[in-house]
C-alpha cells in the first residue's frame, strides 16, 4: 500500500452533507458546496415545501370537476326537484 503524504487529507466520503471547498486562507465560514447540483440540492434541502406541485393541482381539479358533476346530477335529480319544489311552496303557503 503507497505511502500518503504527511499533509494530504484522509479520502473519506461525505456521510449526509455535500463536499465544501476549504477556505483559501483559512478565515470565515468554508466555501459553498462544489457544483451547481450540490448547491441546489443544500438550498432544497434547506427551504420548506410549500404550495402545490402542478400534479397536485391536476389531482385536484379532476377531483373538484367529479364533485361537482355528481352534484348536478343529484340537484337535477327527479326527486330533489319534487323535494324542492314542495318546500317551497310549503314556504308560499304559510306566507300567505
Amino acid at each position: 500500500m503507497p505511502d500518503a503524504a504527511p499533509d494530504a487529507a484522509p479520502e473519506t466520503a461525505p456521510e449526509t452533507a455535500p463536499e465544501t471547498v476549504a477556505a483559501t486562507d483559512g478565515a470565515g465560514p468554508p466555501a459553498p458546496p462544489r457544483g451547481r447540483l450540490a448547491a441546489r440540492w443544500a438550498r432544497l434541502q434547506a427551504e420548506a415545501e410549500a404550495g402545490m406541485s402542478t400534479a397536485e393541482y391536476a389531482v385536484g381539479t379532476v377531483a373538484a370537476c367529479a364533485f361537482a358533476a355528481v352534484l348536478y346530477r343529484v340537484v337535477t335529480g327527479g326527486s330533489v326537484v319534487t323535494a324542492l319544489g314542495d318546500l317551497v311552496s310549503s314556504a308560499l303557503q304559510v306566507l300567505s
